[in-house]
């Protein structure tokens, strides 16, 4: 059996239904894993995603900000969320695909602006986030899980997931600090990192472009910051991955684009 999954911040999903159709059409994922939804559970746009072909669906959403979604043409089974740092925000959605697959959907905090704990809540919460993540991964290693994580995890980890890696060592999101705990959590559990087995770290790659660019694609000031992560137990069954760029110059995009992966199970 062979799952395409796919993941995108649609950075408010009510906007962006015309995105939404090009990538069902031109990507056709088996699995569309959301975030930034930005709508609470009621208001999601259920009938939209029927009729794109999405039966099976996992929400997790709030009024006017977070919020992750899970739409499958493929049942889904055992929905929950997680929380994490005593905040009901609605960041990890958590289900299981055919074949035990467990998939994560993940929303990390953006930060901030300022780069430092003490005097940014937002970049406190980020970090603390990211250690209970890395302990709860950490338990549970070696259980032989078939475990898929996906999301924006609003961290741009390698030197090449950046448009100007010494630009943006203070810049939240590529701070020294961000990438050590991203890493550390990817070790936690022994994950890979599954686009960049398929492109090569060598390669620069984005994932996001601001909307304050006046021109993004000539500018190409990017991150990296959507990931897709394999468990060890399922690492060997990537066969494909792919980050559709020109998806930031669709009609009224996203600031981020779909970022696929082709398992063969």
């Amino acid at each position: 059996m062979r799952v395409r999954i796919t993941t995108w911040n649609a950075n408010s999903i009510r906007k962006r239904e015309k995105a939404l159709r090009r990538i069902v059409a031109e990507i056709a994922p088996d699995v569309l894993c959301l975030q930034e939804t930005k709508v609470e559970d009621a208001k999601f746009p259920h009938a939209l995603a029927s009729e794109l072909g999405f039966p099976y669906r996992w929400v997790h959403g709030q009024k006017g900000y977070h919020g992750v979604a899970v739409l499958s043409k493929l049942p889904l089974s055992e929905p929950r969320a997680l929380k994490w740092c005593g905040v009901e925000d609605c960041r990890h959605a958590v289900c299981r695909l055919p074949g035990d697959i467990e998939l994560h959907d993940l929303y990390i905090p953006a930060g901030g602006d300022i780069p430092d704990p003490e005097i940014n809540p937002k970049f406190a919460h980020k970090l603390a986030m990211l250690r209970e993540l890395r302990a709860y991964f950490a338990d549970r290693r070696g259980d032989g899980a078939k475990l898929v994580l996906v999301g924006d995890l609003n961290i741009a980890p390698l030197e090449t997931d950046v448009w100007n890696h010494r630009a943006l060592l203070d810049v939240v999101s590529h701070t020294p600090v961000e990438t050590e705990a991203l890493l550390a959590l990817q070790k936690a559990y022994g994950f890979t990192d599954a686009v960049r087995t398929v492109i090569p770290p060598e390669k620069k790659l984005y994932t996001w472009w601001s909307y304050r660019a006046r021109d993004w694609a000539a500018s190409d000031r990017g991150r990296r910051l959507d990931h897709i992560w394999l468990s060890p137990a399922l690492a060997g069954a990537l066969r494909g991955a792919e980050v559709r760029r020109e998806a930031r110059g669709w009609e009224e995009p996203s600031d981020h684009v779909p970022v696929t992966v082709d398992l063969e199970l």
